[in-house]
């Protein structure tokens, strides 16, 4: 009686698999091998690490752009949902508990090996994942985030963001993946508690921006009281 090969048994189990659970698993695999290999490997051997043939993989994605753009949908896109905005917008909880636990949920998501080196992988590439990343952190979650800061510090609710105002809550998001890219990517030495790093950025952005646009606005009242 023969015995099968460890190739015969990985294509009898793909023959199992329904049409949507191999989509899945290419999906799956596919988003480890550009988190180690980058986006410059060709499909040949994508197919390869996943263990088909190519004609296989294309009858699923016809090119590798559109695999690169379901592996950016599932990975970058899937977690934002709408619980996260409804979580910053939420003026029945304290502002700061709301920053506390939606960065406590969304470190959670991006803080991986595999997450942080696909972005970085696009960014170097030119790809339109990391541009197009970076525009929903900006009108998603920077926006809603000083739209509530001004709420919170008792400033008139204005229209978009001001410059000033999306660098400095660039910087504040910034520091906190970063965070992230040091223990994950360089396995440098960070804090220990994630939570506390969290917690003391929150309180130092929140400070900051009550300080600084608190006191422009205080001046610019002044200034129309002046020219009355």
């Amino acid at each position: 009686m023969s015995k099968k090969t460890p190739v015969k048994r990985a294509r009898a189990k793909q023959r199992r698999l329904s049409p949507e659970d191999r989509r899945q698993e290419f999906v799956a695999k596919a988003t480890e091998f550009f988190a180690e290999e980058g986006f410059g490997g060709g499909t040949r051997a994508l197919a390869h690490r996943l263990g088909v043939t190519q004609p296989l993989l294309y009858r699923y994605f016809p090119s590798k752009d559109d695999l690169i753009k379901e592996v950016y949908r599932t990975v970058y896109l899937e977690p934002f949902g709408d619980g996260w905005e409804k979580l910053l917008g939420d003026r029945t909880r304290p502002l700061r508990e709301r920053l506390k636990e939606f960065y406590q949920a969304y470190t959670g998501v991006i803080f991986s090996r595999k997450w942080l080196r696909i972005y970085f992988y696009s960014g170097l590439k030119g790809l339109e994942i990391n541009r197009s990343y970076v525009g929903i952190v900006r009108d998603k979650i920077l926006s809603r985030i000083i739209r509530e800061c001004r709420h919170e510090a008792g400033l008139p609710a204005q229209g978009k963001p001001g410059a000033a105002e999306l660098e400095m809550a660039w910087v504040f998001h910034s520091g906190i993946f970063y965070y992230g890219v040091r223990k994950f990517i360089y396995e440098a030495p960070v804090l220990e508690s994630k939570e506390q790093m969290i917690s003391d950025a929150v309180d130092a952005f929140l400070a900051g921006f009550a300080q600084v646009f608190g006191e422009k606005e205080g001046a610019r009242k002044l200034a129309v009281r002046a020219a009355v």
